[in-house]
């Protein structure tokens, strides 16, 4: 019994001391394509075509933007000139992206967010999971 407490307690400690690896914000700048959106009551919705992609572009260290993009087949975009400025806010070892505008204000806390993947959650408890998005390739070989 004693071994086990010993074990447990180490094991404990171990894994609180353990850092959590610290999300590098750079990667949150460029295109994504929403995968799909896990909604409170646990059901999702899949998107298996998108009409419509995100562009994020950081402007310095702690703000930016984002901006609906629609691909067209010969690797632009048709786009507007509206944009949801954000600011980031680091807190619990956690970044958000701030948004305001005239009519409302809210938050998106990043989950995860690597060179392929990105996760977010919002206030409402949807969870959005993106991919790196791809331009279509049309070329034969």
């Amino acid at each position: 019994m004693r071994k086990l407490f010993l074990y447990l307690l180490i094991t404990s400690l171990i894994v609180s001391c353990t850092k959590k690896e610290a999300i590098d914000l750079k990667q949150l700048e460029g295109y994504w394509e929403i995968e799909k959106v896990i909604l409170p009551d646990g059901n999702s919705k899949e998107y298996t075509i998108s009409q419509s992609i995100d562009y994020i572009l950081l402007k310095n260290d702690s703000s930016g933007y984002r901006k609906k993009l629609q691909p067209k087949l010969d690797g632009s975009f048709y786009t507007s000139d509206d944009a949801e400025e954000f600011t980031i806010h680091s807190d619990n070892k956690k970044q958000a992206l701030h948004y305001k505008n005239s009519l409302s204000e809210w938050k998106e806390v990043i989950l995860k967010l690597n060179k392929e993947e990105l996760v977010i959650i919002n206030e409402n408890n949807l969870k959005y999971f993106y991919k790196r998005f791809e331009k279509l390739n049309l070329e034969s070989k």
